[in-house]
C-alpha cells in the first residue's frame, strides 16, 4: 500500500437495515488507522456505480449521524456488470484507475459478491462485507439486515394474531427468503405462527388443511401460517402462479405464494383465509442494535483486511468472532436452514 491509498466503497443489491453502520464503519476506522493513510470513494447505485463512473467522496462528515438510518447512503441497483457477455472486468478496471482506487469494499449478497469474486479472480483487490435479510450467505452466522427483519416479521405477526382471532380467520403470512427459511422460522417460532413453510421442505398443502382443522376442532378458532416467498409445494399437490420474468443475474421474480395459499386453504377447509405479503417492508426502517453493532464490527474487520492486503475476502461473524472467510467459500453454496432449528419451531405448531 502506497502512504496515500483511496479505498472504494460500494452497497448492491436490495436494501437493507445496517448498510450505512457499514459504510460508516469502513469511514471511521480507515481514518482511525495510524500506519495508513485512507481516502474513500463510493460509488453510486452498486455494480452501476461503477461501471458508470458515478461517485461521491465519503468522509468522516459525510458518514456522521447514519448509523440509525435505513437504506444506504450511496444508493444501490441489482446491476450485473457481466450482464449480457458484458465485460465487466474491463469496465470496473477502468474506473478504479481513473480514480486511483487500489481496494475496494463491497457490501452486499450472494449476486454482488459473486461479480466481487470475478473481480478477484481477475486481479482486482476486492474485499466484501455480508448484507441479506435472508442470511443465506455460507461462512457467517449472521448477514446485515436479518435481525432487524425478523424483529419486523414478528411485530407483524404479533398484530395479526388479534385480527385473526377476532374475525375467526386464517391469516397466511408470506415473508422473504427465496432459498432458505431463516426468516419465516425465526420469526415464526418467536410470533407463535401455527404453521411454518420454508424452501428447504416441500410441503402438502392438503396436510397443512388437515393441520388447521385440527386446530378448530380442538376450539382454536383461528391460526396464522407464515410462509417464505420461496417455499415449494409437494409435487402434484397445488398449482402456483409462475414467475414474472427473472433479473440481472438470472432470479426468477417469485409469483406469491402466500395468495395462493390463501385461496387454496379457503377453497379446502372452508375456513375464511387472508393473505399478507409484508414484501419490502422487511428490508425498510431503522436497524436493530444488534444489526448496528454487526455491521460495524464487519467494516472494521473490512479495513483490518486491506490493510493487511487480504483480499478475495469475506468478513464474517463465527461464534461471535469477526473472522475472515475466502469469497469462493462464502458463495460456494447457500446456507439453508439449520434442520434442528425447524423441528424445534415444529413442536409448537398448533
Amino acid at each position: 500500500m502506497t502512504a496515500k491509498t483511496r479505498v472504494g466503497v460500494l452497497t448492491g443489491g436490495g436494501d437493507c437495515p445496517g448498510l450505512n453502520a457499514a459504510i460508516r464503519a469502513v469511514v471511521r476506522s480507515g481514518k482511525a488507522d495510524a500506519e495508513h493513510a485512507y481516502d474513500f470513494i463510493g460509488f453510486r447505485d452498486g455494480w452501476a456505480g461503477v461501471v458508470a463512473d458515478e461517485t461521491q467522496e465519503l468522509t468522516l462528515a459525510s458518514t456522521a449521524g447514519i448509523l440509525h438510518r435505513g437504506g444506504t447512503i450511496l444508493g444501490t441497483s441489482r446491476t450485473n456488470p457481466y450482464a449480457h457477455g458484458k465485460d465487466g472486468t474491463a469496465a470496473v478496471k477502468a474506473t478504479l484507475q481513473r480514480h486511483h482506487i487500489e481496494a475496494l469494499v463491497a457490501i452486499g449478497g450472494e449476486d454482488t459478491l459473486g461479480v466481487a469474486l470475478h473481480l478477484h479472480n481477475d486481479g482486482i483487490p476486492v474485499v466484501g462485507i455480508p448484507k441479506t435479510i435472508d442470511n443465506d450467505l455460507g461462512g457467517t452466522d449472521a448477514t446485515i439486515g436479518f435481525d432487524t427483519a425478523v424483529q419486523i416479521v414478528t411485530d407483524a405477526i404479533d398484530r395479526l394474531h388479534s385480527t385473526a382471532e377476532s374475525h375467526n380467520r386464517v391469516m397466511v403470512v408470506e415473508v422473504m427468503g427465496r432459498h432458505a427459511g431463516w426468516i419465516a422460522v425465526q420469526a415464526g417460532m418467536a410470533g407463535g405462527a401455527d404453521a411454518i413453510l420454508v424452501p428447504e421442505r416441500r410441503f402438502d398443502i392438503e396436510e397443512v388443511c388437515t393441520h388447521l382443522r385440527r386446530r378448530h376442532e380442538r376450539g382454536r378458532s383461528f391460526s396464522v401460517v407464515v410462509v417464505a416467498e420461496g417455499a415449494i409445494p409437494a409435487q402434484g399437490t397445488m398449482h402456483t402462479v409462475q414467475g414474472t420474468g427473472k433479473d440481472a443475474f438470472g432470479h426468477e421474480r417469485l409469483g406469491g405464494i402466500g395468495v395462493t395459499l390463501e385461496r387454496e386453504i379457503e377453497q379446502r377447509t372452508g375456513f375464511e383465509t387472508r393473505a399478507t405479503i409484508l414484501g419490502h417492508i422487511q428490508r425498510g426502517g431503522t436497524p436493530t442494535a444488534a444489526d448496528r453493532v454487526l455491521a460495524t464490527r464487519l467494516g472494521v474487520g473490512a479495513m483490518q483486511a486491506v490493510a493487511a492486503g487480504h483480499f478475495g475476502k469475506m468478513l464474517g461473524i463465527h461464534a461471535g468472532k469477526v473472522v475472515e472467510v475466502p469469497l469462493a467459500d462464502a458463495l460456494r453454496e447457500p446456507k439453508l436452514l439449520d434442520p434442528a432449528l425447524y423441528e424445534t419451531a415444529v413442536l409448537f405448531f398448533g
